[in-house]
């Protein structure tokens, strides 16, 4: 039984999504770990209009293999970095720094966090968790096909006091 306030990798999130039968069961999942970091990460691998600002295809980094739960940061806390490798985040970076500093995130995340940090760069998370789908993310965080959420509906206000 894991402990009431052990956080699940994303990684772990994402692998049970890829075990559960339904759309329903998938949707209700991710929900239930619905966080800034996760959904920053879904819609960096999902959303068309996210570009990374990094090379496609492997990185050249060292596994961290220290056990898990031990010496390692974690995707969600280090998710407050990913805009400095999104177009557009931090135009100042130099190139070389921005690629130095995601290796060293890389090197310090879980094995399989790193794995999936690299697929989202990639794009290619889908193809790395069977069921994870653009449907399925957009219904979990209510996003639109843009990947937003809606615009809140106005209702007209009544003019007086708002106590009745």
């Amino acid at each position: 039984m894991p402990e009431q306030n052990y956080t699940p990798l994303f990684s772990e999130i994402l692998d049970k999504v890829s075990k559960l039968k339904t759309k329903n069961q998938k949707v209700a999942h991710l929900r239930q770990y619905n966080t800034d970091g996760l959904r920053q990460l879904l819609k960096s691998s999902f959303d068309p209009k996210v570009k990374w600002a990094l090379p496609d295809g492997e990185v050249p980094y060292i596994q961290n293999d220290a056990p898990e739960g031990t010496e390692h940061n974690v995707l969600s806390y280090e998710h407050r970095k990913l805009y400095h490798f999104i177009v557009g985040g931090n135009p100042k970076l130099s190139q070389n720094k921005r690629e130095s500093m995601f290796v060293q995130m890389l090197e310090g995340l879980h094995p399989d966090e790193a794995d999936v940090l690299v697929a989202a760069k990639d794009k290619i998370l889908h193809q790395k968790y069977k069921g994870l789908s653009a449907n399925v993310v957009r219904e979990a965080f209510n996003w639109t096909d843009e990947y937003m959420l809606p615009d809140p509906v106005e209702y007209p206000a009544t003019p007086g006091p708002a106590n009745g």
